[in-house]
């Protein structure tokens, strides 16, 4: 206002001390001009006062007799009448025109949270908080103080702090109790007919709360095609009736698809669960088959009545490998399944790594009969690591290179003592890992394309290697060499000390 009446004065001043103007015409244009410009860019009021103030100076400075308010010619009069007139209609229609382009600043804005929003819900993933990150999405994108997602509860059950028979997710810096008998209310409401206010453009069933500890809370149902899945509590600052409803709307679909993906993991954790039963059913099945089979023939040979004593002595060494054999399978899947259920516990202790290599050989040397093994393992020093564990882990790997290399070929182990535990390689002659193979190397089950054309293993010892190191935050990673044939390396992190250094009664 303040610079619409300076402008006025200004042209009141040119006008008349310094081009002498004293036409009205040219006066009543030039002051027009600041009233349009006064409703261009200021309020309604404004445009008004700097009219009748405009129509004020024309009389006085302008419309004879000059210097007074009193008009002596009837035709100003409606001069002035059309300077006031065209002032106020212009003034009318130019904040008319800032009003339309406010509400369409508003409802372009009000388009763009819910885009970010139905954004945040599609960035979403199956959480046992998506609910609460759904509300403090909804409090973020649309600057309210209060938000509440109020999903009704299986009987008899009910969220912390929320309302008996209500799962209640809020999100906003405000805190608002809301009372269990009206969310009953616009729930049970909601089950109606679903009704549509033309006049206000919303859909019934919307009720606001007043609170004391709070600013005034609206009650929007969440409808899924037609049917009520919960309520949508917002406060803080004033939304459009329309936005409200569709604000509601996308909420009450992320709620369905927070459902949806929560069945969608269930089925697909059921689903893997039954395909690694089926898997672990059919590799049992196979590799239970090859020994039983091997032990009924040899028990029967020991029958035969043409079998000398070294024949049967053969036949028997063929039992005792098959039956140990068995034993590790049945150990292996006993191990995977502590594993599993995070039952493996771990007891350190001082060893070398020669020690180490000592120990796994032991365990799978029937498995190794056909193959040269070439030993490099340190034995002037000692690591502080679980024996059993990594002593069985790589049992596993001395395993995996015989089956995956040709008889009379040789496996190569290297073990000695780092910095900070102990390192131990094993490489093979044979054919490699392929490319494809080694993301999945030490999955569960998992048998690579290589493995296709063995009749043994059930794809677990890799996995229940890594299981067994990762329990002394060890690891286990494999490698194509280039000469030819695999090379897998064990690491297990432990305290180092030079062999002198430990007491005798050390274990």
């Amino acid at each position: 206002m303040v610079l619409a009446a300076a402008g006025l004065a200004g042209i009141t001043s040119a006008c008349v001390h310094w081009f002498g103007v004293t036409h009205p015409t040219i006066a009543a244009l030039a002051y027009l001009l600041v009233v349009l410009l006064a409703a261009a860019f200021s309020a309604l009021w404004v445009a008004l006062a700097s009219s009748a103030l405009a129509v004020v100076l024309l009389n006085y400075f302008f419309l004879p007799p000059v210097r007074t308010l009193s008009i002596a010619e009837p035709q100003n009069w409606v001069a002035l009448l059309v300077l006031l007139a065209v002032s106020l209609v212009a003034s009318h229609l130019s904040a008319s025109a800032r009003s339309r382009e406010r509400d369409a600043t508003a409802r372009r804005d009000e388009l763009a949270r819910l885009f970010d929003l139905s954004r945040d819900i599609l960035l979403t993933t199956e959480s046992a908080d998506a609910h609460q990150q759904l509300a403090r999405a909804v409090a973020r994108r649309f600057d309210l103080a209060y938000v509440a997602i109020c999903l009704p509860a299986p009987t008899g059950a009910a969220a912390t702090g929320a309302a008996p028979g209500w799962r209640i997710h809020e999100a906003g810096e405000g805190r608002v109790t809301l009372p269990r008998q009206q969310l009953e209310q616009v729930f049970q409401a909601a089950r109606g007919a679903l009704e549509f206010d033309a006049r206000e453009r919303t859909y019934s069933g919307r009720q606001t709360i007043h609170s004391h500890e709070g600013p005034p809370v609206d009650l929007v149902p969440l409808r899924l095609a037609g049917r009520p899945v919960g309520l949508l509590a917002a406060g803080g600052r004033d939304i459009e009736a329309g936005t409200l409803d569709t604000l509601a709307g996308i909420v009450a679909i992320a709620v369905e698809r927070v459902q949806f993906l929560a069945e969608r993991k269930s089925a697909d954790l059921a689903r893997q669960s039954a395909e690694l039963k089926s898997a672990l059913l059919a590799s049992l099945a196979h590799d239970l088959r090859t020994p039983l089979t091997a032990i009924r023939v040899a028990a029967s040979n020991l029958q035969a009545s043409w079998a000398n004593q070294e024949e049967r002595q053969a036949q028997s060494q063929i039992v005792l490998a098959e039956v140990e054999r068995l034993n590790r399978l049945f150990q292996n899947i006993l191990d995977m399944a502590r594993v599993e259920t995070n039952a493996v516990t771990t007891a350190r202790e001082w060893v070398t790594p020669e020690d180490l290599v000592e120990a796994a050989v032991t365990q799978v040397q029937h498995t190794l009969g056909d193959h040269r093994l070439s030993i490099h393992a340190e034995g002037h020093r000692v690591v502080e690591v679980d024996p059993r564990l990594t002593s069985a882990s790589l049992a596993h790997l001395l395993e995996n290179a015989a089956h995956y290399s040709a008889p009379g070929t040789t496996i190569f182990v290297e073990a000695s003592v780092t910095g900070d535990g102990v390192r131990v390689t094993v490489r093979d002659e044979g054919p490699g890992i392929a490319e494809s193979d080694l993301p999945h190397l030490f999955e569960r089950f998992y048998r690579g394309r290589e493995a296709s054309r063995h009749s043994i293993g059930a794809g677990i010892g890799l996995a229940l290697t890594r299981g067994l190191l990762a329990v002394q935050d060890g690891r286990v990673f494999a490698e194509n060499v280039a000469s030819g044939g695999a090379r897998f390396t064990i690491e297990v992190p432990g305290a180092v000390r030079d062999i002198a250094d430990v007491p005798e009664d050390t274990p």
